[in-house]
């Protein structure tokens, strides 16, 4: 089954348009990530209505481009002006722009680039060899383990409030709220509806996922004057030394891979938390540590190698269970959703095609992100220059357009305004957008699936904890609900013992 999957997935890929779509966003989405303030989640975001003409499989090749592209661009205003260009790329200014300091941001980028294109390739590589094992334990779920991973995903909101564990409970049943207006999947009953033909479909994800991610950002940068970023005189380096220096260091580089793998798996996590875990056992494992934040090369290496490694490992979850570890996944998961692509068992079963697809794009992505870096790389500060009066325009424009196109509803471009406007003010009193997110898309699934389950087990709860699988879920579901406490707990129990 998996050698005829990667043959179907290769005719695909390599079929025009397909390859054009791939190509495309892996060029579109280096500019989102070189832009401080966009990022992958914006551009997804932005760009995902207009996917709506194209084929199912050529529009997530394409989503998938993007988000592969604005990791390895995120690291370019990260090592120029110390500025990461999405949360990915913050260890990168570590190491990234102490080299430019010293006249090698030619070396850095040029390592950047190396080092995502080895990343990539390498959790390519480690999945498709994974892939048995994987596909066995994902084809052990069924519709009792489906709604146990969507409370399990709304758990996750106690990992991603990293501020407030309150303020994000609040943000994840806000999105669970609005997620129930409409007619209801389990009944034919109309919820908050108001009377109003306009809201018999709920609320679109689309338009929600705009409002948070593109519109709350402009009205942000809003507040900005001139350029995002300004990049004086010109870039000095060597590139040829630099590629030398990464291969000698092959290790580092498939340790930073290996790494982003593993924490791609785990829902909640995502690239800005295993570029920190892998630049943290760089520094552990390396025989001079005090180097690191001074230009090491070996901090941008395993930092870089482990930010596009970290998207493989997140499709997983993504594609098996519709669990989004991160913003961007979730914007991917709503394309899945949106061109009829329902994540599940089958993308590992009879639909694994489509997911080794998604695979050998992130391997193709690898080689153009490697090429593109070393050949453009004199022109990459022109990307971090552009006047916000320019770019605000053109997301607003994009955005609201997009949202109204997905079903021309214009109730979805109200919730678009209205959303943004409330995604604004929770980025400026640090409510957790992608708490809101989980809820509002986990919401459903877990209803959905609830409702299936009890009809299997004529009305019994028993269903979900008589399997060994079922009742790992519900541990872990309490383990991470528990686990921001458990600090507390120790403090409390060393102080009065």
């Amino acid at each position: 089954m998996v050698v005829g999957a990667i043959g179907e997935a290769l005719a695909i890929i390599f079929s025009w348009p397909t390859m054009g779509w791939v190509l495309l966003g892996i060029f579109l989405g280096l500019i989102f990530g070189a832009i401080p303030g966009l990022g992958a989640t914006l551009g997804l975001a932005v760009l995902l209505p207009l996917t709506l003409p194209l084929d199912g499989i050529d529009a997530i090749l394409f989503l998938i481009g993007i988000y592969n592209g604005a990791l390895y661009g995120g690291s370019i205003p990260a090592i120029l002006i110390n500025v990461p260009g999405t949360p990915s790329a913050a260890a990168t200014t570590f190491d990234g722009y102490p080299m430019s300091k010293k006249g090698e941001a030619i070396n850095a980028l040029t390592i950047s680039a190396t080092s995502s294109a080895v990343g990539g390739i390498i959790s390519v590589i480690a999945l498709v060899a994974l892939s048995p094992i994987l596909i066995e334990i994902i084809l052990a779920f069924g519709t009792p383990e489906y709604f146990l991973l969507a409370i399990l995903g709304l758990a996750m909101i106690a990992l991603v409030s990293q501020t407030s564990l309150t303020k994000g409970i609040i943000s994840g049943f806000f999105g669970l709220l609005l997620s129930t207006i409409g007619i209801a999947s389990i009944a034919p009953r109309q919820r908050y509806t108001f009377d109003s033909l306009l809201l018999y479909e709920g609320l679109n994800y689309v338009a929600a996922l705009l409002a948070m991610f593109a519109i709350a950002e402009m009205f942000r940068l809003a507040g900005q004057r001139g350029s995002i970023a300004e990049v004086s005189g010109g870039l000095s380096g060597e590139k040829l030394p630099a590629i030398l220096d990464s291969v000698k260091n092959y290790s580092v580089l498939i340790k930073g891979a290996l790494i982003g793998v593993i924490i791609g798996m785990i829902p909640g996590s995502g690239g800005s938390v295993s570029n920190f875990i892998a630049y943290g056992e760089g520094i552990r494992s390396a025989d001079d540590p005090e180097s690191y934040g001074q230009g090491n090369s070996k901090g941008v290496m395993i930092a870089e190698s482990c930010n596009n490694a970290t998207i493989g490992g997140a499709l997983v979850p993504t594609f098996a269970f519709g669990i989004p570890g991160s913003g961007t996944t979730a914007v991917l998961l709503g394309g899945l959703v949106m061109h009829g692509i329902r994540p599940g068992p089958s993308l590992f079963d009879e639909n694994l095609y489509i997911t080794f697809s998604a695979f050998i794009a992130l391997f193709i992505g690898a080689l153009l992100i490697f090429l593109i870096g070393v050949f453009l790389i004199t022109r990459a500060s022109y990307i971090t220059t552009i006047d916000t009066n320019i770019l605000i325009p053109i997301v607003l424009v994009l955005s609201v357009v997009g949202g109204f196109a997905v079903r021309s509803n214009w109730i979805d471009v109200a919730t678009l305004l209205a959303l943004g406007v409330i995604g604004y003010y929770m980025k400026k009193h640090n409510y957790s957008v992608i708490a809101f997110v989980l809820g509002f898309i986990l919401g459903p699934i877990a209803e959905e699936n609830l409702f299936r389950s009890l009809q299997l087990s004529d009305g019994s709860y028993s269903i979900f904890v008589t399997e060994p699988l079922s009742l790992l879920l519900v541990l872990l579901t309490i383990f991470i609900l528990i686990g921001p406490y458990f600090g507390d707990i120790r403090r409390f129990i060393g102080k009065n013992i």
